[in-house]
């Protein structure tokens, strides 16, 4: 494995720390690329991915250029970054893991930093749209710096309850934190309990 993988890999040792403050400081030395194009954010429980792939293949079927971000992967992490449904090639990958690694001058997790590659590549890859998938929640997670066209919650469901709230109601509070004020929200949750909330 290249010593760039070998590093990123090493971060999973760090855990999960819900917080916007060392993604968004490593963003702004990046020169906040997730800002040079437009996005869609997805969240909710379940079918985050699939709601994501299938509107990436629309969207590059209409002819644009289109970034999709997910996680985990299956097999390779390059599976989470994709244009045009082709994976980053592993050499860009490396290279933009060590662009990063000079930038980073406090500890971010794995995903913050999984998260910084694939808004650092749709800039460099200069995307149309990228369609975002949330790795966890929504209000406090590294995806949630975009300014999304459209903000998508497919549904909301009992989920880790010892990071987002120990019911229903404070884990809608959570998810809808990628709501943008004045933006667009789809969503499939039908729980009035959840409707309320989000609204």
């Amino acid at each position: 494995m290249h010593k760039s993988l070998e590093y990123l890999e090493g971060l999973k040792r760090r855990g999960i720390k819900l917080g916007l403050g060392p993604i968004s400081r490593l963003l702004d030395r990046l020169g906040n690329p997730q800002d040079e194009y437009k996005t869609i954010l997805i969240g909710g429980t379940n079918g985050k991915g699939s709601t994501a792939a299938v509107l990436s293949s629309i969207l590059t079927k209409e002819g644009m250029r289109v970034g999709l971000y997910t996680s985990p992967h299956l097999c390779d992490f390059r599976e989470r970054i994709r244009v045009n449904g082709r994976m980053i090639e592993e050499e860009m990958l490396c290279s933009l893991i060590d662009k990063i690694r000079e930038e980073a001058i406090e500890d971010i997790t794995y995903f913050e930093y999984a998260t910084a590659l694939a808004f650092l590549y749709f800039s460099k890859c200069s995307v149309d749209i990228a369609v975002i998938e949330v790795g966890m929640g929504g209000r406090l997670d590294a995806t949630n710096l975009v300014s999304p066209e459209v903000s998508i919650i497919t549904n909301i469901s009992l989920e880790h309850q010892e990071y987002l709230g120990g019911d229903l109601k404070s884990i809608a509070r959570e998810k809808g934190g990628i709501i943008k004020e004045g933006g667009i929200c789809i969503t499939a949750a039908t729980r009035s309990k959840v409707i309320d909330t989000l609204q």
